[in-house]
């Protein structure tokens, strides 16, 4: 890999130049997406044991019921077991249809309470094999049709026991009217659901959309989970000191030097190629990085930007990757206008994870 701009300025102090997220453009093959659609790294050793509930939230510790009863029911066999499928649109699909009722949970609460955690905890509680059990964020999930086409997405996820769905979003038309048609197709096979979002399910959409058609499909969904309100303030938060000011160029080139494996790379350079990247790429972009060292970080640009860089903070929340940055702090990374508009939930969320990976880059300065 070629080293970025930034790092042509500081004389290595380590025996290879850093990596570089621009010079990368990978390809991530539809089957690497479905083995993938597991807990990320982050969340590999979650448990209900591990979750901690804040004592002053009490529907932390009911939540946590909730779905450990929910996990045990999903014990028996496949709802849509010993029934004979169709092959979709080619004659009557003839599997039993599920119980009637709500066949999911929803996980609903702000940044922070812990909900993929619990998400991630009820994938690991399931009794089934994980090839049975498929979790995804909603990109990567909207993904995967892209990849797979829908029937075969359909056909690919019908025989699972459970789809955990974290980041509930609903970002177009088209994802609304796919997810919802998608989610309805997987409940008739006896699919059992668990979402995450900071939205309740009959409020997805607002602030973005008010189309009649967009509420019909909207409250379509809702119909299909039981809403969990989890309160609480941000974790990431609790008794934690401030985030940590952004350190200098010469610091972060530096670092990125003298950390194996890190990534360095000019913030504006690095949103210009995350627009020649499909986003499910996201992921296999930060392959083998160990720290990403960003210089000259400055407000994004614009929203199309802004959303791409969202799901890249997620994909490094997800892999424990520390950013180590020089220029304007996180939380002045998007405009008032973004901040206010429909997409300001996932905006925080960016902000949120960004902060977290910071204070996680602060050793790499200390041990130089």
């Amino acid at each position: 890999m070629s080293s970025s701009p930034a790092a042509s300025e500081v004389s290595p102090i380590a025996d290879a130049a850093p990596l570089s997220l621009c010079a990368r453009s990978p390809h991530v093959p539809a089957d690497r997406l479905v083995a993938e659609m597991v807990p990320p790294p982050r969340f590999d050793s979650v448990r209900f044991a591990t979750y901690i509930p804040d004592p002053n939230q009490p529907s932390q510790t009911a939540a946590v019921r909730v779905l450990e009863g929910f996990a045990a029911g999903l014990g028996g066999a496949h709802a849509a077991a010993g029934g004979k499928r169709g092959f979709f649109g080619l004659g009557k699909a003839r599997a039993p249809k599920a119980p009637a009722g709500p066949r999911g949970v929803y996980l609903d609460g702000g940044y922070g309470v812990g909900k993929t955690h619990l998400l991630a905890s009820l994938w690991h509680a399931t009794p089934a094999e994980p090839a049975l059990k498929a979790f995804g964020t909603f990109v990567e999930l909207t993904n995967l049709v892209g990849a797979l086409g829908f029937q075969q997405t359909v056909q690919t996820l019908s025989g699972h026991r459970l789809l955990c769905i974290d980041e509930f979003e609903l970002d177009d038309p088209g994802d609304t009217v796919l997810v919802s048609t998608l989610l309805g197709r997987l409940v008739d096979a006896g699919v059992a659901l668990a979402a995450t979002s900071n939205t309740l399910p009959g409020k997805l959409g607002e602030g973005r959309f008010a189309a009649a058609d967009f509420l019909r499909e909207i409250q379509g969904l809702s119909a299909r989970f039981r809403a969990l309100r989890i309160d609480g303030e941000d974790y990431r938060h609790r008794g934690l000191p401030e985030a940590p000011a952004p350190f200098s160029e010469e610091q972060v080139a530096k670092s990125a030097y003298a950390t194996p494996d890190a990534s360095l790379d000019d913030f504006p350079q690095l949103l210009d190629h995350l627009a020649k990247v499909h986003p499910s790429r996201y992921g296999a972009l930060t392959d083998g990085v160990a720290a990403v060292c960003l210089t000259d970080v400055r407000p994004v640009p614009d929203q199309s930007t802004a959303l791409r860089l969202v799901v890249l903070a997620d994909r490094l929340y997800d892999r424990e990757i520390p950013v180590l940055a020089a220029g304007l702090p996180f939380d002045r990374l998007f405009s008032e206008e973004m901040l206010n508009g429909g997409y300001r939930k996932k905006y925080f969320r960016a902000i949120s994870r960004l902060t977290a990976l910071a204070r996680d880059a602060k050793g790499l300065v200390a041990a130089e």
